[in-house]
């Protein structure tokens, strides 16, 4: 049985069977438990994520019936009689190994990634280009999000924005700047205010030979700079233009790179 976060909710069974929740209620306490899997979850946070600061006076007893229909159904798909969701002193605690959800595999992969980047950039993009396809969506896109599922959905896009510096540095050391340029433009467009990803298109650009599509791409940052900000680039994406503007690579490549971590 695998628990799938990084997109629409799912839990697969074996054979690609899933199951399908249709109570989002429940399937918001399931997303709650899956994020702190192997930890006791108080019923205090669940109420909190389910009715925010004024849960009706049937809370309990609702959160009750919501944990008795999960728990009943888990044990019937895992087959085995096994008890996946216990019940605690304080909450419920979801009892499933980290290997079958998908976000924390993510992490264990970025994880590996950002420790390997500098030695082995080889090794790191490998392990961040797969977990950066376990990447179905949005995360949790099909659950509705208290307070306390919408802070750890913020928290899992850092880490992906996170990811694809790891992706992105990898690839620079390798010299694989063609297949940058796309991604970047992808990247770019995602976030318009980031300046180092545009810094890092404009130099894939002229790493790739395209030297007039990298200065059109350093006035398109300062045209967006200029209108959304009111600001021009930082001195270094101006040290970056007058580099490749007198064709001084050494200068180009000396750029201080974003902090991945």
């Amino acid at each position: 049985m695998r628990f799938l976060l990084l997109g629409p909710l799912e839990v697969v069974i074996d054979e690609g069977r899933s199951i399908a929740l249709s109570a989002s209620k429940a399937a918001q306490v399931l997303a709650l438990l899956l994020t702190r899997c192997g930890q006791t979850v108080t019923v205090d946070t669940i109420i909190e994520e389910l009715w925010g600061s004024s849960p009706p006076p049937s809370a309990m007893p609702t959160l009750q019936t919501y944990v008795y229909h999960l728990r009943r159904r888990l044990r019937r798909e895992a087959g085995d009689g096994a008890e996946l969701l216990a019940t605690r002193s304080r909450g419920y605690q979801l009892c499933v190994r980290p290997e079958q959800i998908d976000e924390k595999v993510f992490e264990r992969l970025v994880e590996g990634a950002q420790a390997s980047v500098e030695r082995d950039p080889e090794a790191a993009l490998a392990s961040v280009t797969e977990a950066l396809g376990l990447w179905r969506g949005p995360a949790l896109a099909s659950v509705h999000k208290g307070e306390v599922l919408a802070a750890h959905v913020t928290r899992l896009e850092e880490l992906r924005a996170r990811a694809e510096s790891i992706r992105i540095q990898a690839k620079r050391s390798l010299g694989r700047h063609h297949e940058l340029v796309p991604e970047l433009r992808s990247l770019v467009a995602r976030y318009p205010l980031d300046e180092s990803l545009h810094a890092w298109l404009i130099e894939a650009l002229y790493r790739s030979g395209r030297r007039a599509e990298a200065l059109g791409a350093y006035r398109d940052l300062w045209s967006r700079l200029d209108v959304e900000l009111g600001v021009a680039p930082s001195p270094e994406a101006q040290q970056l233009q007058r580099a490749i503007l007198e064709l001084d690579d050494n200068r180009v490549g000396a750029r201080r790179r974003r902090n991945a971590g």
